[in-house]
């Protein structure tokens, strides 16, 4: 089994996006998988998906999931193959709620991809467009990475 983990700041728009669309992807491939998504900080606990986040998912034919915003937590380490960051500021907080990465499976989603990089948070730059594309290329590399 497949156990991944999705986090961003909010757990609103990244994370649950890539959530939500990575579960479309594999629904039909053989293997099991467990995926989810949580929040680095406490600020929008138990809120839904982001409106612009439904709104993207929806345009692309994404089943939304059922998602109240959740905050990572250190139990979560063990749970998990694989707990994927959007971004280094992520990461950073990964770590510091994780108590640090000894068996190296916290990496950027994009660390998986061709060209390594953040993911831009469309709660501030407002293109979820942009921040679509990132994360399914993420998904697409990371589904390579597990064959």
């Amino acid at each position: 089994m497949h156990r991944i983990l999705f986090v961003c700041h909010g757990n609103i728009c990244r994370s649950p996006m890539a959530e939500c669309l990575l579960k479309d992807m594999v629904r039909n491939r053989s293997g099991d998988f467990l995926i989810s998504s949580a929040a680095t900080s406490t600020e929008e606990i138990g809120n839904p998906i982001h409106p612009g986040t439904r709104r993207k998912l929806k345009e692309m034919g994404v089943p939304l999931c059922g998602h109240r915003a959740v905050q990572l937590t250190p139990r979560d380490y063990g749970l998990y193959d694989w707990i994927l960051g959007m971004d280094s500021a992520n990461i950073r907080n990964i770590l510091r709620i994780t108590g640090g990465d000894p068996k190296e499976k916290v990496r950027r989603l994009l660390d998986f991809s061709k060209r390594p990089r953040d993911i831009a948070d469309p709660w501030y730059t407002g293109d979820f467009d942009v921040t679509y594309e990132d994360i399914r290329e993420g998904c697409i590399a990371l589904l390579q990475a597990l064959k």
